[in-house]
């Protein structure tokens, strides 16, 4: 990653940028040293929208454009939202304790869920009011060179963030397709950040058209349209994004995957009949509750149903480690 900026941060020729990239830099690798695995595509990103945002406001500075302007804020907004995905994250990890019992692993799903409002009310409502804005007062564009170096190099940024959180989307999704995937995963905050990159390099496309077409039409409307398609995209993510997580907050099933294997465990172990009910619940990342009623053989003794329960629970969490509750009821009559 550090290296494609190196290379980037070289050809340009601002030397504040440099320095403001190499402490950023150190930053992260300081940053990834102390934290898990968990939040190092946050922090990536996080670093990486700072350093684009500073050099999208420059630009903006320089042309007294409006998608530019635009940019700025979707970046500086992006920036806030990984920094509410940190806090979800560490929330996320606290223990139990007497008043969440079972954690607080949906406190990431929280914040993932405010992450798409801001994202919907000051990245996409903004950029609209904007480029309304801007449509009725149009402006010439100026220094056209500074606004498209900036938006060439911040999608290059970008184009390798979301090419990473593809790479990484894959390795998780398996045999699933990829669309079926980003729709049923668990994970909120990868897919928060993924939305968010992919906005963002739609989203500097769309500058790059505009700012051009307004530059050598000489009609800056161009640059307000553009300020308008940024905040749709924006918006339209965010729409994605809020409904994907409202189901994670609400309370979603967990993997049907799971729900197959206990299956299977049950119908190997002789002492149960029949699985009457499965019932999963994603609590958060990596934590799922399970509640099962099963019909067990009437000649079970107390201390043989103890064992046998204590058994199945063993099972269930060596072939699904991510079941962190479970709690079976048996059942010696026939369900109806």
């Amino acid at each position: 990653m550090f290296i494609e900026i190196h290379l980037a941060l070289e050809k340009t020729p601002n030397k504040s940028l440099k320095c403001t990239a190499y402490n950023l830099q150190q930053l992260f690798m300081s940053k990834e040293k102390s934290n898990d695995h968990g939040t190092g595509h946050i922090i990536q990103s996080l670093v990486v929208n700072v350093l684009i945002a500073s050099s999208k406001g420059f630009a903006a500075f320089m042309t007294g454009s409006g998608s530019m302007l635009a940019e700025t804020i979707h970046s500086f907004a992006d920036c806030a939202n990984q920094g509410l995905l940190l806090v979800g994250v560490k929330q996320s990890k606290r223990p139990a304790n007497a008043k969440h019992p079972l954690g607080y692993g949906r406190a990431v799903y929280f914040w993932s869920f405010m992450v798409a409002m801001l994202l919907f009310s000051i990245g996409g409502m903004f950029s609209i009011y904007e480029g309304i804005h801007k449509f009725h007062n149009p402006e010439p564009v100026e220094n056209i060179e500074w606004a498209i170096g900036i938006l060439v190099f911040s999608l290059a940024l970008e184009g390798y963030a979301t090419y990473s959180n593809i790479v990484e989307l894959n390795q998780r999704r398996g045999s699933t397709s990829f669309v079926k995937y980003i729709r049923s995963t668990k994970d909120s905050d990868l897919i928060v950040i993924f939305g968010e990159n992919s906005a963002a390099v739609f989203g500097l496309i769309l500058a790059i058209v505009a700012l051009l077409s307004a530059y050598y039409t000489g009609d800056g409307r161009y640059d307000a349209l553009g300020s308008l398609a940024i905040g749709i995209v924006l918006i339209a993510v965010a729409i994605f994004l809020s409904v994907e997580v409202k189901s994670l907050l609400i309370g979603e099933s967990a993997d049907p995957i799971i729900n197959q294997l206990v299956e299977k465990e049950a119908e190997q172990n002789p002492d149960i009949l029949k699985l009457i009910n499965c019932i999963t619940i994603q609590q958060g990342p990596g934590e799922v509750l399970m509640c099962l009623k099963i019909k067990c053989k009437h000649e079970l003794t107390s201390l043989q149903l103890s064992t046998l329960i204590n058994k199945f629970e063993s099972d269930i969490r060596k072939v699904a480690p991510e079941v962190k509750w479970i709690y079976i009821e048996p059942d010696l009559q026939e369900w109806q």
